[in-house]
């Protein structure tokens, strides 16, 4: 079975990104937390994106992996992600796409620049083709998407997670207190939700409707 992941140009992209978003966040984050020390509680979603604009705050490599295997088991014709930043999880998503020889991404970034960036990023990995990215509030970019949606990855501000679909939500380790009332909901037998937590890297929670 074809793994774009490990070979170019797939590959060579996200070892680069990797790397920036390594090296880069550490000086960006210490730049956001003194300028909001007491968290974002006033400021809008367009105030929150405009934040954390040089921000990458990336999917792990191995977090990456585990999207790239779920979509490839499960086909989606459709993947959803809420939340592009500079599009290291979009590769991701985009590359199992390609391998399974079917389906679309449709993602949706708030930030002009990122937006620029991540189909930058997408074209250089050979993948822009495979995904359409909506500048915008997902909230209203994402209201008439057409369905079914099969897969949604979910990385976008944590208290708007809403669940359906096979969904996966990032940061749950890292921003545990911003997603209580979704990991409540998901992990509730009586919502009809499997759900799984995978502790790698900020945290993912995996959840399938039942």
């Amino acid at each position: 079975m074809p793994d774009s992941l490990t070979s170019p140009p797939v590959r060579p992209v996200l070892d680069r990104l990797f790397q920036t978003a390594h090296s880069d966040d550490a000086a960006h984050w210490v730049t956001v937390r003194e300028r909001y020390p007491d968290g974002f509680p006033a400021l809008s979603a367009r105030e929150q994106a405009d934040a954390y604009a040089e921000l990458y705050i990336p999917v792990s490599p191995e977090g990456g992996r585990l999207l790239y295997t779920l979509i490839r088991a499960s086909r989606p014709a459709t993947v959803v992600e809420f939340g592009t930043s500079f599009g290291i999880s979009t590769i991701h998503l985009a590359a199992a796409v390609r391998d399974n020889g079917t389906g679309h991404v449709v993602s949706t970034e708030l930030h002009a620049a990122k937006v620029a960036r991540a189909r930058a990023n997408l074209a250089e990995a050979g993948l822009a083709d495979l995904v359409t990215i909506i500048e915008g509030d997902a909230r209203e970019t994402l209201a008439d998407l057409p369905g079914p949606v099969g897969f949604v990855l979910l990385d976008g501000w944590k208290d708007l997670y809403l669940p359906g679909a096979l969904v996966v939500a990032d940061d749950t380790i890292s921003m545990a207190t911003q997603m209580t009332d979704y990991l409540s909901y998901v992990r509730d037998p009586a919502r009809g939700y499997l759900s799984v937590s995978f502790p790698e890297s900020d945290g993912l929670e995996i959840t399938c409707r039942v």
